[in-house]
C-alpha cells in the first residue's frame, strides 16, 4: 500500500476491527499484504523509502537535533501513530498481529530529523529477532551524538540509517 494512502485505509481497518468484522486463522492475516518482509530487519523500502523534516538541516542542528528533549516537541502521538501500525502490520503481513510487539518507528529517527507525521517514514518494526527496534534506537543515538559532535554531518548520517541501519556505524565511520 502506498505511504499516503495508509492513514485512511488504517483507520478504515481499526473501526473494522472494532467492530469485529475483521477476522483472522491463527496465523494468517486477513488481507494479503502489500509491503515485502523480505529486507527484515529492514522495512520494504517501496513501503517506507523515509523522509526528512525541513526544518532540520545542518545549520539548525543547534536549535533542534542536538537540544535535549527536542524530539518530545515534534514526536507524534500514539493516536496518530497507532492507526497507522495497525494497517502496517497488515500491510506488511505480519503472522503476528500484536500491536506490542512492535515499534511504529521512524525510518529516518527524529533524532536525526526524520519526517514525524510523513507515513512514508513509519512503519511496524518488530521487537523479536535479533535486530530489532530497541537494536535500531541505540544506533540512531550513536549517529545523532556523532552529529551535534561534528564528527559526521547530518546528511552522511540520515543517508547511512535511510539506507541500511544495520550498517550505518560501520559506513559513517563511528561504530
Amino acid at each position: 500500500m502506498r505511504p499516503l494512502t495508509r492513514i485512511a485505509a488504517s483507520t478504515s481497518a481499526l473501526t473494522l476491527a472494532a467492530a469485529g468484522l475483521i477476522i483472522t486463522t491463527s496465523s494468517t492475516p486477513a488481507f494479503a499484504s502489500t509491503c515485502s518482509q523480505s529486507r527484515l530487519p529492514l522495512p520494504d523500502a517501496t513501503c517506507t523509502p523515509g523522509a526528512y523534516n525541513p526544518d532540520v538541516t545542518q545549520s539548525t542542528i543547534g536549535s533542534t537535533i542536538c537540544v535535549s528533549g527536542w524530539t518530545a516537541t515534534v514526536r507524534p502521538p500514539t493516536s496518530y501513530t497507532n492507526p497507522l501500525k495497525a494497517q502496517g502490520i497488515i500491510d506488511y503481513g505480519y503472522a503476528d498481529t500484536a500491536m506490542a510487539d512492535y515499534e511504529e518507528d521512524h525510518l529516518v529517527p527524529l533524532e536525526l530529523g526524520g519526517a514525524p507525521r510523513d507515513p512514508g517514514n513509519l512503519w511496524p518494526e518488530p521487537y523479536s529477532g535479533t535486530k530489532t527496534a530497541t537494536t535500531k534506537d541505540g544506533v540512531e543515538t550513536k549517529l545523532k551524538n556523532a552529529v551535534c559532535k561534528g564528527t559526521i554531518t547530518l546528511s552522511a548520517a540520515r543517508s547511512a540509517i535511510r539506507s541500511n541501519w544495520t550498517t550505518a556505524l560501520s559506513v559513517t565511520g563511528i561504530g
